[in-house]
């Protein structure tokens, strides 16, 4: 089981008794829950939401209206709402009648912290699953044609405040990113926030001969050179009223550089082989996988191109920065391959995703999606727990936090992801462990 760490973790408990109440409240608080603590169903009701982000803990027994009718309740609102219901020791009867009237799971009385809030994360991961693929089918009935972005880490929701706040405003944008960490999906998305009626237009400077390059996005007259038999709209034109993408910019030849910035700071410009001043109206995105001013700085890339492209840039961080996505990615993206090679998804087991979550994924989200394709095509072998890759030339803090990481990867692994057994393995307090979990987005249980 993987401890979620897709945003704050809440759970609504209801329990009568005040001792009973403060104690199970304390043990979810040290998991890192955050607790609403109800002495009645009634005092409950107001917090339920079909869209509550967190879990619902229910003594069963209660005054006034019972934890199965809360359940009853919670289940009309929310098929999604994970309930976990709390009953009697020995009441097997009320146990069964709730996880048939849809309880997520329930735990008797009396039962340890532990195995309460192995259940508790599990059920909040589940929810965070739930809500996530709900909104990206909401998105994508909105615009099918919109690539999700996909992740509830902060360093993802960060990037969706940018879009939000960026999208609609008249200004160019810079992505920086790795290989793969989908620049071209928040290009997307800033189109989509812009509100602009224009299309979408994709460019992609490493992957044009210099000698078409000019053509390609400043466009053409007829005769401007041998073979140019008639007019060609140049890309800038073409995006009129949209967007133009201009990935791996720090590719563009230094002659085109400068005429770019001429374009960008007169939203003007004249065709190869024409005199005629063309007025334009599109929003440019440029992307780089460089770092342009260090590029700048060894004369690779225009310092002045650099300062008019990058005044508002998004930073995009590598998959191995979000760990704690790669539940929702991997799902999401196993969902599209089972669809499209009209495979069932193979389960994986929670010593594979801890794993996972530890590599360091070089290709990032791309890697990741082929990964799934593999994983769906059933030709993806996982092979045991390894050393990091890529760790052997780090610096020692980060070699040790490695290596300890590793060590509770392989602890909740042996320990059948008890937190309990993991803590008494390494031989440190629970609290330190959960810490340590949420620190290298680990799972547990």
């Amino acid at each position: 089981m993987e401890q979620p760490h897709t945003g704050a973790m809440r759970a609504i408990l209801i329990e009568d008794e005040q001792a009973v109440r403060r104690a199970t409240a304390q043990a979810l608080e040290l998991g890192g829950f955050e607790v609403s603590p109800c002495a009645s169903a009634e005092e409950a009701l107001p917090l339920l939401a079909r869209d509550y982000a967190g879990v619902v803990v229910t003594d069963v027994r209660l005054p006034g209206m019972s934890g199965l009718e809360v359940l009853a309740h919670a289940v009309a609102l929310d098929a999604g709402l994970p309930v976990i219901v709390v009953t009697g020791h020995g009441d097997v009867g009320m146990a069964v009648e709730a996880m048939r009237a849809g309880a997520y799971d329930f735990v008797e009385k009396p039962f340890s912290s532990d195995r309460l809030l192995e259940i508790a994360l599990r059920a909040q991961e589940k929810r965070s699953l739930v809500l996530e693929n709900r909104r990206l089918r909401e998105a994508w009935a909105h615009d099918p044609e919109l690539p999700p972005l996909v992740g509830q880490s902060p360093a993802i929701e960060r990037v969706r405040a940018l879009i939000r706040s960026l999208g609609p405003a008249d200004v160019d944008v810079l992505i920086n990113g790795q290989t793969g960490t989908g620049k071209e999906v928040v290009a997307r998305q800033l189109h989509a926030a812009s509100g602009r009626k224009g299309p979408f237009v994709a460019l992609n400077c490493g992957a044009l001969p210099e000698t078409v390059f000019e053509s390609e996005i400043f466009g053409h007259e007829a005769g401007a050179f041998t073979g140019a038999q008639k007019r060609r709209i140049g890309k800038l034109e073409y995006a009129h009223g949209g967007t133009l993408f201009l990935d791996e910019i720090e590719s563009m030849p230094m002659a085109l550089q400068v005429k770019l910035l001429r374009v960008l700071q007169e939203r003007r410009l004249e065709r190869l082989g024409g005199n005629e001043s063309v007025a334009i109206d599109c929003r440019v995105v440029a992307a780089s996988k460089a770092d342009l001013l260090k590029q700048a700085g060894e004369g690779l890339f225009r310092e002045d191109l650099y300062y008019r492209i990058g005044v508002v840039a998004i930073d995009l961080p590598a998959l191995s920065q979000r760990g704690e996505d790669i539940p929702l990615l991997l799902a999401h993206f196993c969902q599209a391959a089972a669809i499209r090679y009209r495979r069932e998804i193979p389960p994986w087991t929670t010593a594979q995703m801890q794993q996972w979550q530890l590599r360091e994924w070089p290709g990032n989200v791309r890697e990741l999606r082929n990964f799934a394709d593999r994983w769906v095509l059933g030709v993806e072998q996982i092979a045991a727990p390894a050393p990091i890759p890529g760790t052997e030339a780090a610096p020692l803090p980060q070699q040790v936090e490695s290596f300890e990481a590793g060590l509770i990867a392989v602890a909740l692994r042996d320990g059948e992801g008890s937190v309990a057994a993991a803590a008494e393995r390494l031989g440190i307090p629970r609290k330190t462990l959960y810490d340590k979990i949420k620190k290298y987005g680990l799972g547990a249980g």
